[in-house]
């Protein structure tokens, strides 16, 4: 019976510290925040800065997304670069930097845009002197490239020719929007020069981490029986 009482006045205990944990945490304020999600999307358009509704597969909505992806790439890459010890991962986060003003100057189209809107997203077209700043110091550096290379060297140098390859996309995407003068040409030009910062980057951290770059070569001149070997192959896959 003892046991039976002291079971009955433990329970008891834990539902009355129950009840006042739930009353302490309904008299706690309630914490407002703003959602994420605004639903406006749902329909397949989407808003641009100047406040202009387009299509998602607008020409300035892909340039914008792949602005955003060679964003995400260089991310990726930067933490490659941190973990073998690079000092590069420093520039790419001010790159990164950088590509938010682009995205910026993308989403404001000037055939929408009023003054107010295009003091907020005015491109400095310094950055891209210091661009090609960085790409001559890192040249000077290098190994003279006798041949094309494939990209390798390492898993940050081979993020960093993925970043290089969403760059070169970014940049056919952005040309159209250049071409019918709704962006400042000046996004254009550091686009183009940070696919080459990107590649000697990429060579940069190969060589720091004295890993072997490949390079590319006629696979027939290695093995002259190859050509035979693939269009009996393909010969046979045909005729299937």
């Amino acid at each position: 019976m003892n046991g039976v009482r002291v079971t009955t006045q433990f329970m008891c205990i834990l539902a009355n510290q129950r009840s006042s944990a739930i009353r302490s945490l309904m008299a706690c304020p309630v914490r407002h925040y703003k959602k994420i999600y605004t639903k406006t999307g749902d329909k397949g358009t989407s808003m641009t800065f100047t406040g202009v509704r387009k299509p998602k597969d607008d020409a300035l909505f892909h340039a914008l997304g792949s602005t955003d992806e060679l964003s995400s790439s260089i991310g990726l890459a930067a933490e490659y670069c941190r973990e073998a010890g690079h000092t590069i991962d420093e520039k790419l986060e001010m790159i990164q930097c950088i590509l938010q003003d682009v995205g910026s100057n993308i989403a404001t189209p000037l055939s929408s845009a009023k003054e107010a809107h295009l003091k907020q997203v005015q491109f400095n077209h310094k950055v891209t002197l210091e661009l090609e700043k960085w790409i001559d110091e890192i040249s000077a550096e290098l190994p003279p490239l006798t041949n094309f290379i494939l990209p390798s060297g390492g898993k940050a140098a081979c993020s960093l020719h993925v970043a290089r390859s969403v760059c070169r996309r970014t940049e056919r995407w952005i040309t159209p929007l250049i071409r019918e003068k709704e962006i400042d040409e000046e996004t254009l030009k550091f686009v183009n020069r940070l696919s080459d910062f990107l590649f000697v980057a990429a060579r940069l951290c190969a060589m720091k981490e004295g890993k072997e770059e490949k390079f590319y070569y006629k696979l027939t001149d290695r093995n002259p029986d190859l050509a035979d070997n693939m269009a009996s192959y393909i010969n046979i896959v045909t005729k299937r």
